[in-house]
């Protein structure tokens, strides 16, 4: 089900929230208003006069912040939710790199891509980096680059093709026609080269860099991943003169020191997928190391193959990482720490401003201010007993909102989702091309090799002997003596010397 669209054109105002303009200040507006006019922010400040025939909004109660960017989302694999849930990196690499990602049609990355997009806008992220990874073709690159445009939501689509090196595919006329014929139209759709750099000395993804740097655009890439990307890419890349302003490093979770300093020095930045680092282990999330090199971080959720489409849940794992490891380590040192470094406002800015200025977009969105496009989101939810107090706006948002307080999203001026239901959106047809997706993949894995990629072996588990039980574990092991073997020993000692 979704409501009604606002007639385009129309102005709106939201009207009374906290505001959150995420400028560098962190100001808090109470009790403010935000008009939009056109597709951009007229004003923002308390009681604003507004044109007649404004829709207004009623934001009292709620926090009204910019739309999140999310800079680095493999959203072609969308229409797999889930179905990794306990997969590892490596399990991951197999599935999609050498086996069954070939199976994708052009038709299958399009739905992943309809899908993806919708569950951006509804968590309040109007800017995704699709990290397009899965163009075998560029039949499946106007796939997905039409099945972004079908949504009302702002894009950036980062050409990949796992399936080819990049100095293949980058280099046939077929891509070149592609990019003159798809790309830099619109800032609704922006554009990428999405590869990586494995450290192979003959660095033959400099022929890729070179389309890159021809093409104006910037490279996306994963480095710092445990066992596939590491600083020999980044030497190879700065060696060559390839680490420019733009570049977008995700992960970077596993670089030395001189790694880090090479990407602060020449301008990059980090997009952190921190559940993601978390669980399949490309390394630590690395923001504590990013914070003393001073390297720009947004954030980023991969893939819901594993994950969830929003950024509420990077914010808050983003924290808790940092935070773990700050005591981690003080406690290994026998101190404690006392005042947090990484705070819930470097999150939310992350979320927000870090991203634009990631993807260099942060002239036009990122944050409320006049002039720039109307990308906003309204968390408010009068059903939730969790919308309140709103007592520190940053860390409501941080850690105690989530998908279901998105109240409203306004997108280049355009109400995407209103009173929390999406504007517009026909779920029912969406779902019907995700079941003709998942029932072709399924049937060309065969359900034995569908079930078995689901449910991965468990490895076998080491038990800790633990001679405190009172259960028979371990009486047979010698040296060992359970509690209530010691108690009967006791009892027959203490009945041996109370002879009359």
């Amino acid at each position: 089900m979704s409501v009604e669209s606002i007639e385009p054109g129309r102005p709106v105002v939201l009207r009374g929230g906290t505001v959150l303009p995420m400028t560098p200040d962190r100001q808090v507006l109470l009790d403010a208003d935000v008009l939009v006019v056109g597709d951009r922010i007229a004003a923002v400040g308390p009681r604003l006069e507004v044109p007649e025939g404004t829709v207004e909004i009623d934001a009292s109660g709620g926090i009204v912040m910019p739309g999140m960017v999310d800079t680095h989302r493999h959203m072609w694999q969308t229409a797999m939710r889930g179905y990794g849930a306990d997969w590892t990196l490596t399990q991951y690499f197999v599935w999609y790199y050498l086996e069954h990602g070939k199976a994708f049609r052009p038709e299958d990355v399009a739905a992943g891509n309809l899908l993806s997009a919708i569950e951006a806008i509804d968590a309040g992220v109007t800017t995704s980096v699709d990290w397009s990874h899965g163009l075998q073709t560029t039949d499946h690159a106007d796939a997905a680059a039409d099945a972004l445009e079908s949504v009302p939501g702002r894009f950036v689509l980062a050409y990949g093709n796992i399936q080819q090196g990049p100095w293949e595919w980058s280099t046939t006329p077929e891509f070149r026609d592609f990019v003159d014929r798809r790309m830099n139209k619109s800032d609704m759709l922006g554009f990428q080269m999405a590869f990586d750099i494995p450290g192979d000395p003959a660095f033959p993804e400099k022929a890729a860099f070179e389309v890159a740097r021809d093409l104006g655009v910037t490279v996306t890439t994963h480095a710092g991943v445990w066992g596939a990307t590491n600083d020999d890419g980044i030497r190879l890349m700065y060696e060559n003169g390839f680490m420019t302003p733009g570049t977008v490093y995700v992960h970077a979770a596993t670089l030395s020191e001189d790694s880090y300093q090479r990407i602060a020095a020449t301008g990059g930045s980090v997009s952190m997928a921190t559940e993601s680092e978390q669980s399949c282990g490309q390394g630590y999330p690395p923001s504590w190391v990013l914070r003393k090199h001073k390297i720009p971080v947004s954030l980023s959720m991969d893939t819901s193959v594993w994950w969830s489409g929003d950024l509420f849940s990077a914010m808050r794992s983003t924290l808790g990482a940092d935070r773990s490891r700050e005591h981690l380590e003080a406690h290994n040192i026998g101190e404690t720490v006392t005042h947090h470094h990484l705070r819930a406002d470097q999150v939310v800015e992350w979320a927000t401003r870090g991203g634009a200025a990631a993807l260099g977009m942060e002239s036009l969105i990122g944050s409320l201010e006049v002039g720039k496009k109307a990308d906003v989101v309204l968390l408010k939810n009068d059903r939730s007993p969790v919308m309140f107090p709103i007592l520190n706006p940053y860390g409501h948002v941080a850690f105690q909102a989530q998908r279901a307080d998105v109240h409203t999203v306004i997108v280049d001026g355009r109400v995407v989702k209103r009173d929390g239901q999406l504007v517009d959106v026909d779920l029912a047809a969406v779902r019907r091309t995700l079941d003709a997706t998942v029932e072709h993949l399924r049937s060309a894995l065969g359900p034995e090799a569908w079930q078995a990629g689901m449910f991965p072996d468990t490895p076998t588990s080491e038990e800790i002997r633990n001679p405190y039980q009172y259960t028979d574990f371990g009486k047979s092991d010698e040296g060992v003596t359970l509690p209530s073997q010691r108690a009967e020993t006791a009892g027959q000692s203490q009945e041996a010397t109370s002879t009359p």
